[in-house]
């Protein structure tokens, strides 16, 4: 995949400015994208909240797989004091039930103070300004689709005593797993200027017709799915008239047609990644990891070797 400019400057300096809050608040609230709850999920979570509580907000629950989105809240909720909530923006009453959440788990203060300092986090475009916004009654976060709208850390109060802390959403230096950039990059939390349409295109449409063939099959008309992922988007390409001189498919405006389609459902509600496709891909990881550090050690012991 594209080299991506991650930001990480602002994600140093976000990284220090949680470490030092969260002994000050009672709730860790994380916001992760339904599609892509492992992709969307900030990985230095788990080190900085210790033993804090954490809520983790399936948003956009109204775009994913609903079965899969089950068994990622069953999934998440076998991690000690962590509960789970799938929302959607069609449905803002249902947002209340956060503020319930809240307060089942934060125990009473022994000093009576029923207020509750929650920590609102959640990488760009997962949703995080939109439900805050919705929260709140009002327009507080701004929206959009850029990394790093919430430039500053602001405290908004919202009903039942819930202060929520806006902390800005930025994404992390290097993304080891690359499966989770091409997922970030399908669903729009990755500026399309850093990566190219038609590479995330083929990645997602070589997934669509592993997990969810007959929804591409009945949305773009085709009687079968080549097996290559290029044949595959040419197909979708030739059936929406997207030709250049010659008769050849332009797989620029095929990429932008199926990305758009993913992310609107009209293709139909997909999750991009389950539970066990993350283990797989963690262990994975942690072989690469293991061979890239193996490497580092033999270079050292050569340069010394050579040195003596």
């Amino acid at each position: 995949m594209a080299n991506i400019n991650w930001y990480p400057g602002h994600m140093h300096k976000a990284s220090k400015e949680m470490r030092k809050i969260v002994p000050q608040v009672d709730l860790i609230i994380e916001i992760l994208d339904a599609r892509i709850p492992f992709s969307s999920e900030n990985p230095m979570l788990a080190d900085i909240r210790g033993d804090k509580p954490c809520i983790k907000v399936l948003s956009k629950s109204d775009l994913a797989d609903p079965i899969v989105t089950k068994q990622w809240q069953d999934y998440l909720e076998q991690q000690k004091g962590v509960k789970t909530i799938a929302l959607t923006t069609e449905q803002p009453e249902k947002m209340k039930g956060l503020l319930d959440l809240c307060h089942k788990m934060v125990p009473v203060k022994a000093s009576g103070d029923n207020r509750i300092e929650a920590m609102i986090m959640g990488i760009p475009n997962v949703g995080k300004s939109t439900l805050i916004n919705n929260l709140a009654g009002k327009m507080i976060a701004k929206t959009g689709n850029e990394p790093a709208v919430t430039k500053n850390q602001q405290r908004i109060k919202l009903d039942q005593g819930v202060v929520l802390l806006d902390t800005p959403g930025v994404l992390w230096p290097k993304l080891e797993n690359p499966h989770g950039g091409y997922r970030l990059a399908i669903t729009g939390a990755i500026k399309e200027t850093a990566v190219s349409n038609d590479d995330i295109a083929m990645y997602a449409v070589g997934y669509f017709r592993e997990v969810y063939p007959q929804l591409l099959m009945d949305r773009y008309q085709l009687e079968s799915l080549p097996e290559d992922d290029i044949i595959l988007l040419e197909a979708i390409g030739a059936k929406r008239g997207c030709l250049r001189a010659g008769g050849r498919v332009d797989l620029d405006r095929a990429a932008k047609i199926v990305l758009t389609e993913f992310r609107d459902i009209t293709i139909g509600r997909i999750t991009l990644e389950t539970p066990e496709m993350m283990e797989a891909e963690l262990i994975e990881m942690t072989k690469v990891r293991a061979r890239k550090e193996a490497k580092l050690a033999a270079r050292k012991k050569k340069r010394h070797g050579s040195r003596g």
